[in-house]
């Protein structure tokens, strides 16, 4: 079995434009007199890698701790593609995906509302890309609502790189965070070796 981590490392990964900065610090430092490390971290529960809950943009909606774990875990197709994704687009596209899809777009992969129409009409139960965001700026709420509403999770700023279009294996947990809209993940794909 091959591992590919697919996480970024949440101090580096780019914020989301208006979301707090991620600030580490070091409290205690051997290399300074301390007997151990010690550091903190304060940071969006949106940054690095993360998934989105239903009630990041629904108020009532599912929190992350509501969440089972096995919706982030499974079987998983990645594609490559860009621009922006139209309803007729998911319609040619995921009958050859399994229900957890992930789009590899160097950051410039978009769903429009209507995308997000026919994904609930699949019965997609994960999205995920490695862009900020899983929708442009100006249709944000209406594709983030329309995914929440379907009860559709939404895996945002993974990292992609030398990971080829095909089936995977999808470990995603995010962190315990009771009634948070979302929270960081370590991403896996597994890949079953070929021959084996």
């Amino acid at each position: 079995m091959i591992l590919h981590d697919i996480t970024r490392d949440i101090v580096s990964a780019p914020v989301y434009l208006g979301d707090p900065e991620t600030d580490f610090q070091w409290v205690k430092r051997i290399d300074c007199g301390d007997d151990y490390n010690l550091s903190k971290i304060k940071f969006s529960s949106h940054a690095g890698t993360h998934v989105d809950a239903p009630k990041h943009f629904i108020d009532d909606g599912n929190s992350v701790s509501d969440l089972s774990i096995a919706r982030f875990f499974g079987s998983c197709t990645v594609v490559t593609i860009d621009g922006v994704l139209t309803g007729e687009d998911m319609e040619n596209l995921l009958p050859f995906c399994k229900k957890k899809v992930i789009f590899h777009g160097d950051g410039n992969v978009f769903l429009s509302q209507s995308a997000a129409f026919v994904m609930a009409d699949y019965g997609i139960s994960l999205v995920g890309t490695d862009g900020v965001s899983i929708a442009f700026e100006i249709e944000e709420e209406r594709v983030h609502r329309e995914l929440a509403l379907n009860d559709i999770v939404v895996l945002e700023s993974l990292d992609l790189t030398n990971i080829i279009d095909g089936d995977y294996t999808l470990a995603a947990f995010p962190l315990k965070i009771d009634t948070a809209e979302a929270a960081p993940v370590r991403a896996v794909l597994l890949e079953q070796e070929k021959g084996i």
